[in-house]
């Protein structure tokens, strides 16, 4: 009976916890950086030169299902040491959401792409200074739907269209949350600045469980009151 009660708290204490959390933590970041690996090759050969933003962005493509699949491991994770599997969840993820997550992230990678390119050759462009500011408006919020978009297509089943516009709708419907993902992106901004995009794949991890984090009244409510059936 002793022996019975033992098996059934293995995995239940804090100590167990702890250790649950830090492998999935490696796991998840070890599995993040090999399926984003062909563009990340690609962006450390790449100067950070105006000319390159098209090269960067087509790079950058493989990121948003190496994200989503992360985003789908650590909402299915358990902490349980006895059934911890976040490797079979991630690619389990990557395999399901593939397709929807790049019907999503390339349009936006293509419309980032046209406002950095904007951006980049400003001054040759002759257009009014309340012009740029312009551009980064409309790309910081084409930024947030992007995030909102991206954890809508990991964890559920919506057209790309539907998605879309769940997207634009809950980037009001939960200020904080919209200002808590913009404080994500600010910081992964700086970090690639001010180091190289190798620094900001690092904190990959972190990221996605913040902008998951941040996600939790927006899935919530999705469960609610649009998949009641599932």
């Amino acid at each position: 009976m002793g022996e019975v009660t033992a098996g059934r708290r293995f995995g239940t204490g804090p100590l167990a916890r702890a250790a649950a959390l830090i492998y999935t933590v490696l796991v998840v970041e070890l599995l993040l950086v090999l399926a984003a690996l062909p563009g990340l090759a690609g962006l450390v050969l790449l100067d950070r030169d105006p000319s390159n933003v098209p090269l960067a962005a087509l790079c950058a493509l493989p990121f948003g299902p190496a994200l989503s699949a992360a985003l789908y491991a650590l909402h299915h994770r358990k902490l349980d040491l006895a059934d911890l599997s976040p490797a079979v969840a991630f690619w389990r993820g990557y395999r399901a959401n593939v397709l929807d997550v790049l019907k999503v992230w390339a349009p936006w990678l293509a419309g980032m792409t046209i406002v950095g390119v904007n951006l980049a050759y400003f001054s040759a462009a002759g257009v009014p200074g309340w012009w740029a500011a312009l551009l980064v408006a409309v790309g910081a919020g084409a930024a947030l739907w992007a995030a909102n978009a991206l954890v809508i297509v990991s964890l559920f089943r919506f057209r790309a269209s539907d998605a879309a516009r769940l997207a634009a709708y809950f980037l009001g419907r939960f200020p904080a949350a919209t200002l808590g993902n913009a404080c994500l992106l600010v910081v992964a901004g700086g970090v690639t600045l001010a180091a190289s995009e190798l620094a900001v794949l690092a904190l990959a991890f972190a990221f996605a469980a913040g902008l998951l984090r941040n996600s939790r009244p927006m899935i919530a409510e999705i469960r609610e009151r649009f998949v009641r059936d599932q």
